[in-house]
């Protein structure tokens, strides 16, 4: 695709084939050419402005925070099956699977496997909408729920969800595939389970096997290169990073019993004195380097952030994917958004697309005060997501329509 995308800066591209005297079978053809094209004329929300709410959604803070606290307004409860799966080191992993509600656009088997953000599960609110309105647009949706996140599932081996472990997410995407042989796949990764989703994709080629697309929403890219603007106070991030950073303890310790107990078998780098140093820190750095780099035997923190970003797994994914950050996200810094933008301009599959605002993981609507339940960026990965099923219900079309041309020569 090949294409950075700034709202509102988006040009209304999309110049048709206007050759009325050649063969409906060549304009067929001929439509198959652009991806690019056919995803802004199919999704309507990438050639528009994001507006948002007038009196504070021009905010990135405000985002952020109702993001954090709210999550969403009026928040549905779609109803799903929760599964368990055990790990091959003994851990029990959890996905929530719900079926849809109405047929798809394409009429075909279609499950998005999502990934939600730093300790997040399917029962967040933000969760909990996407997943309402895909559901109601005819897609089946596995949702995992990080391990150790939910409250009421206990840890059953010495380690919690990290960074970048794929662990859990393959185990999902394996149970889907095995479950549902003719389903395709679409991808979703929010926040840091956007980095997951697609260091996955990239690990190996197989991991792409039927996957139509991948959308990653309000990730960072790199580990490595956001500490240190993570411990600055440029946009309040140090304030963020201590906020979340204390989230982290309490779940950690939720699970202590479990991750540093006298009768646990804890990975030989974890020690009883990180769990003192755990009640000392102040930032997501000083956590994962006392305690979530040792759940893999990383040796130091550099190791962890190197290996777990889907930074260096980018370019091996061919698939087509839509990266989506917010311009005023105060958890990204903007020179990591040189990441995505790099990669939009040299590999043609990859679309980066950049509103000014919406924070992170906000992107609310809304005339003046009040948000709407649905956001804009709901809307936009579940329009992406059609447009690629319309465009491979496209390129089969092209293949029938070029057998059909052959026949006739």
């Amino acid at each position: 695709m090949n294409a950075m995308l700034e709202t509102p800066e988006l040009p209304a591209v999309f110049d048709g084939v206007k050759l009325a005297a050649v063969a409906a079978v060549l304009y067929v053809i001929v439509r198959c050419l652009n991806l690019s094209r056919f995803l802004l004329k199919s999704c309507p929300l990438l050639t528009k402005e994001y507006i948002p709410p007038l009196i504070w959604g021009k905010s990135g803070h405000i985002q952020t925070a109702l993001y954090g606290k709210m999550g969403r307004v009026r928040s549905p409860h779609p109803y799903g099956h929760r599964k368990f799966i055990t790990m091959s080191d003994g851990a029990t992993s959890t996905f929530d699977l719900f079926e849809p509600v109405a047929e798809h656009c394409v009429g075909d088997d279609i499950t998005m496997v999502i990934c939600p953000g730093i300790a997040n599960h399917s029962e967040k609110q933000y969760i909990r909408t996407f997943v309402d309105y895909a559901q109601k647009n005819g897609y089946r949706c596995a949702v995992l729920n990080h391990l150790g996140a939910l409250p009421n599932i206990e840890l059953t081996s010495p380690r919690m969800f990290t960074y970048g472990c794929t662990w859990e997410f393959g185990a999902m995407v394996n149970y889907i595939k095995k479950t549902y042989p003719l389903t395709q796949l679409v991808v979703v990764g929010f926040s840091l389970g956007g980095n997951i989703v697609c260091k996955y994709l990239g690990e190996t080629q197989a991991n792409q096997d039927k996957v139509l697309c991948c959308v990653s929403v309000c990730q960072g890219y790199s580990a490595l290169r956001a500490q240190e603007t993570f411990m600055q106070w440029d946009q309040c991030r140090r304030f963020y990073n201590f906020l979340m950073a204390d989230n982290m303890k309490k779940i950690i310790l939720s699970h202590r019993q479990a991750l540093f107990g006298d009768h646990v078998k804890k990975p030989q780098t974890l020690e009883d004195s990180d769990l003192s140093r755990l009640y000392m820190a102040t930032s997501l750095m000083q956590i994962d380097d006392n305690v979530m780099r040792k759940f893999h035997g990383y040796n130091s923190l550099k190791e962890y952030y190197e290996e777990e970003s889907c930074m260096r797994y980018l370019h091996r994914i061919y698939v087509p994917l839509m990266l989506v950050n917010a311009a005023d996200d105060p958890l990204v810094h903007e020179s990591l958004l040189s990441i995505p933008k790099s990669l939009s301009e040299k590999r043609e599959n990859v679309m980066f697309v950049l509103p000014l605002h919406g924070g992170h993981l906000g992107f609310f609507e809304g005339s003046m005060l009040l948000p709407e339940p649905l956001t804009w960026m709901d809307k936009l990965v579940v329009e992406y997501a059609n447009a690629i099923c319309q465009w491979e219900r496209s390129k089969l079309q092209c293949a029938e329509a070029e057998q059909v041309e052959a026949g006739l020569e």
